[in-house]
């Protein structure tokens, strides 16, 4: 699935990189903790954090991932925007908290972590 369908199906805001939203997502991983991340997401997930720092920015960058989503309502700070929009990785922000959104993300057909 495309991100641009995750984020009309979820109601996601965008924050940096729109021209970037047909990126597929190929699976999730939910993680606050970035060296977690480093270890274990794999290529074109979707990062689910409540992280706003720009060091999100180089991680995903490192595992290319589709993007980020930050829950909770919570906002990438300024900085973190800018080193997105100059490494186009696509930020995303949601309402929900992250049990609910990774739910409703398997329900649409997003994997976790395979075995």
């Amino acid at each position: 699935m495309e991100l641009k369908e995750l984020i009309q199906q979820l109601n996601l805001g965008v924050r940096s990189a729109r021209g970037h939203l047909e990126r597929e997502v190929t699976g999730g991983y939910a993680s606050d903790l970035l060296s977690d991340v480093l270890a274990h997401a794999q290529e074109a997930n979707l990062w689910i954090t409540l992280q706003v720092h720009q060091n999100i920015v180089a991680v995903a960058s490192m595992k290319n991932l589709a993007g980020i989503v930050l829950v909770n309502g919570r906002e990438p700070e300024q900085e973190t925007v800018e080193k997105a929009e100059a490494e186009n990785i696509v930020i995303m922000v949601s309402a929900m908290p992250t049990f609910e959104l990774v739910g409703k993300l398997y329900s649409l057909g997003i994997p976790g972590m395979e075995r």
